[in-house]
């Protein structure tokens, strides 16, 4: 199999770090030479352009640069070639660096202790043990079953929640519609790593907050988000954090990105707000990965961490 043409098509990122590294095997272009350009065998992306990819006789594969590929399925003119999504040691570290970071400050009244020192107040409120506090992850991928593994060792009771059974040992599991409102009933501390499918849009609302647990060692239940902005319906976090339902959340993803200034989120004393930031794509480690993958078809293989067309993930 020939050595094909890259096609690299990305909107939120600066494209010259990823062509540099790629452009370093094969060659690299920014756009078709018309719509129907024989030349291009790969398409590396983030929010491509509609219908961009739609007429290349010749295109192979579709390489995602980020870990949702919900960007990719949003194109109406996707063409029937495979579709990789990163798996990467880096990115992985990176989710669960932030997924641990925020347990760990909401365990330990991070918020609590800042609003403190803002009045110069000089309080200790009682703290209680990791083991008295359920985490619950809801999506057991490789993001999900890292940082699931790194709480576990931090004394934390882990549950975790998928569309379908992915049992790991130390971590309660619940799988299913069957299984969510027990899930979230064992659960303090709400971690949502899912990604987004026609399924999971939206699933982040008022009605799956109410089912946290509400008495337990935090003082009341948490929400974290690291996963896709479009699970959540701002709005219902913000009712759940008005009524009491919700304790504090930290959320690094939004309906609407970049989260828009008007937004009550900015500056709710309850939210810890980042900007998308909990696993940044790094074409570092990201671009050896595809460059491999390429290869390793090109010669018979077989790719690997394929998109499941129909699950959306």
């Amino acid at each position: 199999m020939e050595k094909g043409r890259i096609l690299l098509a990305v909107t939120g990122f600066h494209p010259q770090r990823w062509r540099e590294l790629l452009s370093a095997e094969r060659e690299v272009v920014l756009e078709p030479d018309g719509a129907s350009d024989p030349s291009i065998s790969y398409a590396v992306v983030w929010k491509q352009k509609p219908n961009l990819l739609s007429k290349l006789p010749n295109l192979r594969a579709i390489f995602s640069i980020g870990a949702g590929v919900d960007h990719i399925f949003a194109d109406p003119g996707l063409p029937e070639v495979p579709i990789v999504k990163v798996v990467a040691d880096n990115l992985t570290q990176y989710m669960t660096e932030y997924v641990v970071w925020r347990v760990l400050d909401h365990h330990r009244q991070g918020m609590l202790y800042q609003a403190q020192q803002k009045k110069k107040t000089w309080h200790e409120p009682p703290q209680r043990p990791a083991g008295d506090i359920s985490v619950g992850i809801m999506g057991l991928g490789n993001l999900g079953r890292a940082a699931a593994s790194v709480l576990l060792s931090l004394g934390f009771a882990v549950n975790g929640w998928s569309r379908s059974e992915h049992p790991m040992k130390g971590v309660s599991t619940y799988a299913g519609d069957a299984g969510l409102i027990p899930f979230l009933n064992a659960t303090d501390m709400l971690v949502v790593l899912l990604p987004l499918t026609t399924q999971t849009q939206g699933i982040v609302n008022y009605g799956l907050l109410k089912e946290l647990r509400k008495r337990n060692g935090l003082g009341g239940s948490v929400l974290i988000n690291a996963g896709r902005g479009r699970l959540q319906k701002d709005a219902d976090i913000l009712r759940a954090l008005e009524d009491g339902t919700l304790k504090e959340a930290s959320l690094d993803v939004f309906e609407v990105e970049p989260l828009p200034k008007t937004s009550p989120l900015w500056a709710h004393p309850k939210v810890f707000v980042t900007p998308h930031a909990a696993a940044t794509s790094d074409p570092v480690h990201l671009v050896p990965i595809m460059l491999r993958q390429m290869a390793a078809y090109e010669r018979g293989e077989k790719l690997e961490n394929l998109v499941d067309r129909k699950a959306g993930y």
